[in-house]
């Protein structure tokens, strides 16, 4: 059985941590033109491949709630399986997406799927909002880091309706040297996990919820 180093997880959730502290930053400088607020549920619909690292991570905050709360994410998250199975009839533990080709993933996560996310509550708050994946936290604003170059050119559509941030110099980060880091810890991780480091483990938020991280041979 594989045990979790909960240093690792610490080390990570204080990289997440430092995203959240540059979205809270940008939300400062425009609060006009940046309407993300709690309850706010635009971006939380679909599904998103998120790293097996941010999948353990969501895992802390999911196993801190109640046991009919669980059960009732559980339940959910094994509904949203049997609807990918019917694509993806092979799609076994540990749910990695990397045992798909890349080009079929859309297949899995089609843009018009407006699911709401199964780990929203009855009023639209992230039921694990302090564990969430790294993906949820950069979501809304586009990532241009402090040399210019452009991670990702798209935001929400509620923000910036009348202003481009793509030329605000306020919003732009150490995107480099933060993907840099989150790299280094995932390949840390999975070198504790594997037995060697690896650069992609990829999988969807509702199977993190499913992976049985330590009863699961890893090493096979």
């Amino acid at each position: 059985m594989w045990v979790m180093n909960n240093e690792i997880l610490q080390r990570y959730g204080t990289l997440l941590a430092e995203v959240d502290a540059w979205f809270a930053r940008c939300m400062a400088a425009f609060p006009t033109e940046i309407v993300c607020k709690s309850g706010c549920t635009g971006c939380c619909r679909g599904l998103f491949d998120i790293t097996l690292l941010d999948a353990r991570y969501l895992r802390e905050g999911f196993d801190r709630h109640d046991p009919g709360l669980k059960q009732t994410m559980l339940r959910k998250a094994e509904e949203r399986l049997e609807s990918l199975r019917n694509i993806w009839p092979e799609l076994e533990q540990p749910y990695l997406l990397n045992h798909r080709p890349e080009e079929e993933w859309e297949t899995l996560m089609p843009d018009a799927d407006e699911t709401p996310c199964l780990l929203l509550d009855d009023d639209g708050r992230c039921l694990v909002y302090d564990h969430r994946p790294m993906t949820c936290r950069l979501h809304g604003l586009p990532l241009v880091d402090f040399s210019g170059e452009v991670f990702m050119d798209e935001w929400c559509t509620d923000n910036f309706r009348d202003i481009d941030p793509m030329q605000l110099e306020e919003i732009r980060w150490k995107f480099f040297t933060h993907f840099s880091e989150e790299l280094d810890q995932f390949r840390e991780f999975t070198e504790k996990l594997l037995g060697k480091p690896v650069n992609e483990l990829d999988t969807l938020i509702p199977l993190a919820l499913l992976i049985d991280f330590d009863g699961y041979d890893w090493g096979s």
